[in-house]
């Protein structure tokens, strides 16, 4: 069985990060593993939280795990805080990666072309340098906008300028960037990727659905992720990391009882554990 390390925060209640990592990776039939950078009460979309800062933990846990002999098949990062757990994370990088296939950042910035509210320009510019580390990235168009330093662009691209985005992506350094959140006409929303070794481009659609999820990110990530552990070409590990989003959206607008905790992903896992089968 693969062994997938998921390095970002853990909110006990709300459907994002860890919480939607872990089952996922799993249900994929593959170990997950995780090094948490934060602990929150919920995740920040509730009024009320409390938020303590694990950094100080993430050294003593790395040399716990040398001292074992432990390694792991794939790295995956997640919402990364500061500045020091970047350095941190990128030493641990550096110890662990020669064992793993593929290291896979998903830079966690912001949304709706706005950065989250801890985060500035020059953040962005250090997880630019951050995604070097990586063999795949997926940002949404936010995150690419300000890493690249170029305006944001809510809808109404077309494929030249996506291209240009993707291939100033892998230009920070990993091998394959996909880009979420694309929008080529009313109506319908997508993944576009490209795979810079094989100069490939691959793109895949849906029915747009109006409204905003919190969370659609981290399962997307994750179910891309446990798919490339298990084998899946990187096609059609972004379109099963599609599905299971679009799917988990779908269930949770179907829910008269949903709540603004994340989306139903446990209703789309069945469907999804039967593409690894």
């Amino acid at each position: 069985m693969k062994r997938i390390l998921t390095i970002q925060d853990v909110s006990c209640v709300g459907k994002c990060s860890l919480t939607v990592a872990i089952p996922v990776i799993s249900a994929a039939q593959v170990e997950a593993c995780v090094l948490p950078t934060a602990s929150l009460s919920t995740h920040t979309m509730f009024k009320h939280f409390t938020f303590a800062d694990l950094t100080d933990e993430i050294e003593p846990i790395v040399e716990a795990w040398l001292a074992e002999g432990i390694s792991f098949d794939a790295i995956y990062t997640g919402y990364l805080g500061s500045y020091r757990q970047m350095e941190l994370i990128e030493r641990l990088l550096d110890v662990f990666r020669k064992d793993a296939e593929f290291v896979f950042v998903d830079p966690v910035l912001g949304d709706a072309g706005k950065l989250y509210t801890r985060f500035d320009q020059a953040f962005a510019d250090r997880m630019a340098l951050f995604c070097a580390k990586a063999d795949v990235i997926a940002p949404n168009m936010t995150e690419a906008a300000a890493m690249l330093h170029i305006p944001y662009m809510e809808s109404g691209h077309t494929e030249k300028y996506v291209c240009d985005v993707l291939k100033r992506l892998v230009a920070l350094g990993p091998k394959v960037a996909a880009l979420t959140g694309v929008q080529y006409e009313p109506g319908k929303l997508g993944v576009v990727a490209y795979d810079s070794v094989n100069d490939q481009l691959f793109s895949y659609f849906h029915d747009a659905i109006p409204g905003r999820f919190h969370g659609t990110g981290d399962l997307f990530a994750s179910a891309a992720v446990a798919a490339l552990a298990r084998g899946r070409s990187i096609a059609e590990s972004f379109k099963i990391a599609a599905d299971l989003t679009v799917d988990s959206i779908r269930a949770t607008v179907a829910n008269p009882n949903a709540r603004n905790y994340g989306v139903d992903f446990e209703t789309a896992l069945p469907s999804f554990m039967r593409k690894f089968e």
